[in-house]
């Protein structure tokens, strides 16, 4: 049944007005902003199909939602009834979303422990699907001043050198950082080779006097500090 055949009170437009878009199921959110189906199948069957692709086995096993939130528009559109302009629209909203928990880099924020750090970075990392190093550099105050996009790997491993770490740290005169890479498994446990990096870096960041205060690793909703169990040698 199309949406302009469903009564009044049923359908996704009408409902959000009247009871707020809580009331909305993730299909009939998608479907108020992709707006029309696909033939005789209504635009909530359609976004229910985009949900489906976007929850299958080539996205780690993620739900059809967190699978949506790392979709390109170019993945979208070979969905049948997915053009451009659907997929432009699903990959904008998608976007927004992720964007509105980065931190703002004209505000100056402190971060006074493990769960702030990881704050910033989980409703981005969270849902990629190759892994991503970066640095969180702060001043002597424990206010960033810049975030560093060091290194992105696969499915299993990013390339990190401490050359390459430290030096925007360096540059930006950083007092301390923080390191952050995300697990795409999901599984923020860290493995032997995360160990073993993170002990070297926090050698070469006593060597140059940049304090290393945490590794954190971001699975999916959760997240490992090295600080936090004691793994931290400084």
């Amino acid at each position: 049944m199309k949406i302009k055949e469903l009564p009044m009170e049923e359908r996704p437009m009408e409902r959000m007005l009247s009871s707020g878009t809580k009331a909305l199921s993730n299909a009939e959110l998608i479907a108020v902003i992709i707006r029309t189906g696909q033939g005789q199948e209504s635009a909530i069957g359609l976004a229910e199909r985009i949900l489906a692709f976007s929850g299958n086995e080539n996205y780690m096993g993620y739900g059809s939602l967190n699978g949506l939130m790392n979709t390109s528009p170019e993945e979208l559109m070979t969905i049948p009834g997915v053009g451009k302009s659907k997929a432009c629209a699903i990959a904008a909203a998608t976007e927004l979303a992720k964007r509105l928990n980065k931190p703002q880099p004209s505000k100056k924020i402190d971060v006074h422990c493990a769960s702030e750090a990881a704050g910033i970075f989980m409703d981005d990392l969270r849902f990629e699907r190759k892994e991503h190093f970066k640095s969180l550099l702060l001043d002597a105050k424990g206010r960033i001043i810049f975030i560093d996009d060091v290194s992105i790997g696969d499915l299993t491993t990013t390339p990190v050198h401490p050359r390459e770490v430290f030096k925007s740290a360096i540059k930006k005169s950083a007092a301390s950082v923080i390191f952050v890479h995300n697990h795409p498994s999901g599984d923020p446990e860290p493995s032997m080779d995360d160990i073993a990096l993170t002990s070297r870096l926090v050698s070469a960041g006593k060597l140059i006097g940049i304090k290393v205060l945490d590794h954190i690793i971001i699975g999916d909703g959760e997240y490992y500090s090295f600080a936090g169990v004691g793994l931290l040698d400084n």
